[in-house]
């Protein structure tokens, strides 16, 4: 029996007001990390969205502050600052400061809102080490301070009247809390790619992203974007098909407003063979699907196969187009506006409402049946799309194509080339897909073997962008790095099967071993997603080079860290600058020292928040367009990051 310890009354903690959102901030945030600090903006614009979608708001301005903080200001109707009858306090004050208190738990105020856990605006103001508040309504211009969640004494205050023709709204400024967040650094692109989106969902709204920073070191430091879309979602699929080749000219539109729930759909078919469907409720991307995915894609492939089989156009086929045939190359983005969503787990990642799918599922029938009916052209090209894939398919099966699949997936021998690590748990396993031979076996020899597997890969996989999964799965290195994670591809994938949790791609810091990582993300993105969506992917960052000064070694990344090492650190006279060319140069103690050690190694952790913008970019660098991706290195050549031509 193991010794008793005091349990009573005594030790039972309650935590008053915000203590709990700063104990345990990543039940309230997702995490600590970028992300999590990112979360912290969304939350605050969406209280400005939210107004947008009642109908107050058309303008939006986040401004990063060259001291680190973010500013968020909108022309809404402004929070209410009037007392509050329970509280006896302002009820600025009660919504900064207590946990699911808003005005989105009903429908008088808010119709249809994002942040119906009501958690939103005071976990950012609990997780901030400084908050204010700006509002003007009621005629005046009042102002409150907080400081890590609690009101500054004498914070309330009504500063002037409001002028004449001044508009209302509501400003907030905020600094993350650094004994909260691992980095308080923000990145213009996460938070453009997510303010772009927002613009996209909700029609003729106006969001400026503007950046104070001059720190030379932030590629973006100093930018200023709007963006406002009055074509809505019909905008959204054309941004997303800039970098694809669609088949047909207009982008099919439709919307269903006649009941509470608001659906809006928009798609276009595109030549390539991936397809790029993006669901949302509320504004919120839902990465995991739902009710609203499910209702759109059943009626997609009921709508298309009826007007093929109506029309004759796919008598050759014995049989009707799957639901994977319909969806190659199609863009699409689905909509949905709900008075009373019911999102599956905090992270509100999938739509749980049932009566959504029987609504979503009726209005594409219907309103995808008409515009076929109206546009036979457009109609009859979506079909030839999906047809050609449905052959490409069978012919693949009657050549036994697919056999490979059966191999690849189910085989239970682990790839001869895999060193694989002693521990069955796949918390603790670490599977690094390592660039070569030569440095796979550096990588072999310095490991820690308990939990570091390792698998070498020749040469450069397959561009899975230009090919179908048949023909992916011929590929030898692809069925070893299938295997050797072991939770299967595709529609099969289960990460539940995942062997390790950590994924790591170790390639040189050169455009070889750039285009080799960007080829096995390409891989994993799409045909391996929820290993990205669950964090376990990630990129290791190898050093160029070592200084050595009496006695002590210090790695650079870059040629600027290591002219600022032999300058700070060798007094300008280093014992000896190391240049490493590749992986396989280093020995064994080195590339652990450097690259595979958890003490001293730096991981990037490779994340996809914002799927549409993902989805695009792997389109730009991997698909068949070479305009876009020219384009794309004109813009984008002086940011790269760990490439030494």
């Amino acid at each position: 029996m193991p010794e008793q310890s005091e349990y009573g009354a005594g030790q039972i903690q309650v935590l008053e007001g915000l203590q709990a959102v700063r104990k345990r901030p990543a039940m309230y945030i997702g995490s600590t990390d970028g992300r999590g600090l990112h979360h912290l903006v969304y939350e605050v614009v969406d209280n400005s969205i939210d107004e947008a979608l009642a109908g107050y708001c058309d303008d939006i301005t986040v401004t990063i502050h060259a001291d680190g903080s973010v500013g968020v200001t909108d022309d809404g109707r402004g929070i209410p600052v009037d007392t509050h009858e329970k509280y006896d306090r302002p009820a600025l004050e009660v919504i900064m400061t207590v946990l699911h208190a808003g005005g989105k738990f009903d429908s008088k105020s808010y119709q249809v809102s994002g942040g119906l856990h009501g958690v939103g605006v005071s976990v950012v103001n609990a997780l901030s080490e400084r908050l204010e508040v700006e509002v003007k309504r009621d005629g005046g211009v009042y102002r409150h301070e907080f400081a890590r969640g609690e009101p500054v004494e004498d914070g309330f205050e009504r500063v002037r009247d409001m002028e004449e023709g001044e508009s209302t709204g509501t400003y907030i400024r905020f600094w993350p809390d650094s004994e909260i967040f691992e980095t308080t650094e923000f990145a213009f692109s996460t938070l453009a790619n997510r303010l772009r989106e927002l613009a996209f969902l909700n029609s003729g709204v106006a969001i400026t992203l503007a950046d104070e920073r001059e720190d030379a070191d932030i590629s973006d430091a100093g930018d200023e974007e709007t963006f406002r879309y009055d074509g809505g979602i019909r905008e959204f699929v054309a941004y997303l098909n800039e970098t694809r080749t669609p088949i047909h000219d207009d982008v099919i539109y439709f919307a269903d407003e006649d009941a509470d729930i608001h659906v809006e759909v928009a798609m276009q078919a595109t030549e390539e063979l991936q397809g790029s469907v993006h669901a949302f409720a509320n504004n919120i991307n839902t990465r995991e699907g739902g009710t609203h995915l499910t209702g759109f894609k059943t009626a997609l492939t009921r709508t298309v196969n009826d007007y093929a089989n109506e029309h004759g156009l796919v008598d050759d086929l014995d049989a009707n187009l799957k639901g994977e045939d319909v969806r190659e190359g199609l863009t699409a983005v689905i909509s949905v506006k709900h008075p009373d969503p019911q999102f599956e787990g905090q992270t509100k990642t999938k739509l749980g409402n049932s009566e959504v799918r029987g609504i979503v599922e009726s209005a594409t029938h219907e309103k995808l049946g008409t515009f076929f009916e109206e546009n036979p052209d457009t109609a009859r090209k979506v079909v030839h799309k999906a047809a050609e894939a449905a052959r490409a398919r069978k012919a693949a099966k009657k050549a036994e194509e697919l056999t490979r699949r059966k191999s690849a997936l189910e085989s239970t021998a682990l790839p001869g080339k895999l060193a694989d690590c002693q521990t069955r748990d796949p918390e603790e396993a670490e599977l690094f897909v390592v660039e070569g031979d030569s440095a796979g076996g550096s990588a072999k020899q310095g490991r820690n073997r308990k939990n570091q597997a390792i698998l070498p890969l020749k040469g450069k996989i397959l561009n899975v962008e230009k090919h179908r999964l048949d023909r992916i799965l011929e590929n030898d290195e692809i069925r070893a790095l299938i295997t050797a994670i072991g939770a299967g591809i595709g529609e099969e994938f289960d990460i539940d099967d995942a062997r390790y949790h950590k994924i790591i791609l170790m390639t040189d810091a050169d455009v070889d071993g750039a285009h080799i990582r960007t080829l096995l993300l390409t891989l994993l993105y799409r045909h391996m997603k929820p290993l990205l969506e669950a964090g376990y992917v990630y990129a290791a960052q190898p050093p160029l080079y070592r200084v050595r000064y009496r006695g002590e070694t210090y790695d650079a990344m870059t040629e600027a860290e290591r002219d600022r090492i032999v300058e700070e650190k060798c007094d300008g006279n280093p014992d000896q600058v190391q240049r490493f060319k590749g992986l396989g140069e280093m020995n064994p103690d080195q590339l652990w020292d450097t690259t595979m050690d958890p003490e001293n190694r730096i991981l990037k952790q490779i994340n996809i928040d914002d799927a549409a913008a993902a989805d695009r970019m792997f389109n730009v660098l991997m698909g068949d367009a070479v305009e876009p991706r020219k384009q794309f290195i004109k813009e984008h050549a002086t940011e790269a990051e760990w490439v030494d031509i």
